[in-house]
């Protein structure tokens, strides 16, 4: 899906997150990608609260991350000024962003989820009936800032005191052992699957941006029959919380085949080596073709025209 007209686009990035630097660099990559496609190109930085989109700008390209990028906040702002926008609405967004409220939304579809338990306060006890390891994360961040793993009880106090200077809210999740995969979401289909393999500890902040530190497999070598379950899934997940246009669903996959829900990321990452644009290259979508087709989902929303074609494999 392409567009049928050159448009002017405001490509958001930055922003006041802790995640504004992994923004910034896929913002530019998506600015760069728009404009060689022949689109006029805005770049903003919603650093300070009273931002206003540069005159003529048809559509917002968010590639903001983590609080006020993807918890509903930019989205609101954006619909009252009747501004077109990229991704998920504002309340898809703020349901994805906070990891208690999706999990509720997977419990009540019946998608498959790790057990869980929320706590608030650096002296809670540790849950009963459960023995480590346990995952501790911070409720309302993303890039797995503030992720801890418990595997020994005397870890715990400490564990929980470090989360809870990202958020004052905390999911605690039972370990899950399988392989790690996350699955990108584009339109009405479901992109390949991409396998990661941390080389050492777990797959945090850390990892995710140092290079080296994990391999990718994509797409990953699954048989079709678990690769179906894994798809079918991850579309379960990203439809419990009114996901719309592209996604991408992190999951954690048993020895036995089953695949477990962690979280749903509304605006994933979009520098040229993250994971959506990686499966999207493996389903014959280019970088600069993913970004237009993003803007392109978004647009026909709108009205506006858009045509098949810019891609493989009847894109």
């Amino acid at each position: 899906m392409m567009l049928d007209e050159k448009l002017t686009i405001t490509v958001m990035a930055g922003g006041p997150s802790a995640e504004r630097e992994v923004s910034l660099r896929s913002g530019a990559g998506v600015a760069a990608a728009l404009r060689a496609r022949g689109h006029r190109v805005f770049e903003l930085d919603p650093v300070e609260p009273h931002w206003t989109l540069p005159e003529g700008t048809d559509l917002v390209f968010l590639a903001l991350h983590g609080a006020y990028g993807e918890d509903g906040t930019v989205q609101a702002r954006l619909e009252e000024l009747g501004v077109p926008y990229t991704g998920c609405g504002p309340e898809a967004s703020r349901v994805g962003f906070d990891k208690v409220l999706s999990k509720e939304r997977f419990v009540a579809a019946g998608v498959p989820t790790a057990r869980y338990v929320v706590v608030e306060r650096a002296d809670a006890p540790w849950p009963e009936g459960w023995s480590p390891p346990v995952i501790v994360k911070p409720a309302r961040q993303g890039s797995s800032i503030g992720l801890q793993c418990v595997r020994r009880w005397e870890e715990w106090g400490a564990a929980l005191a470090e989360a809870l200077r990202y958020d004052g809210r905390l999911l605690i999740e039972e370990w899950v052992e399988g392989r790690e995969c996350t699955v990108g979401l584009l339109g009405d289909r479901v992109l390949p699957i991409s396998e990661v393999r941390v080389k050492s500890g777990l797959y945090d902040y850390r990892t995710k941006y140092t290079p080296g530190a994990a391999e990718y497999l994509c797409p990953a070598p699954w048989d079709e029959a678990t690769a179906e379950r894994i798809r079918a899934v991850a579309r379960r997940a990203f439809e419990a919380i009114g996901g719309r246009d592209y996604g991408r669903v992190d999951l954690i996959v048993r020895s036995d085949g089953t695949p477990v829900v962690l979280e749903v990321n509304t605006l994933p990452g979009m520098t040229p080596t993250s994971a959506l644009p990686r499966a999207a290259r493996a389903a014959g979508l280019s970088y600069e073709d993913l970004c237009e087709y993003m803007v392109a989902l978004a647009w026909r929303r709108r009205g506006g025209g858009v045509r098949a074609g810019g891609g493989k494999e009847g894109w």
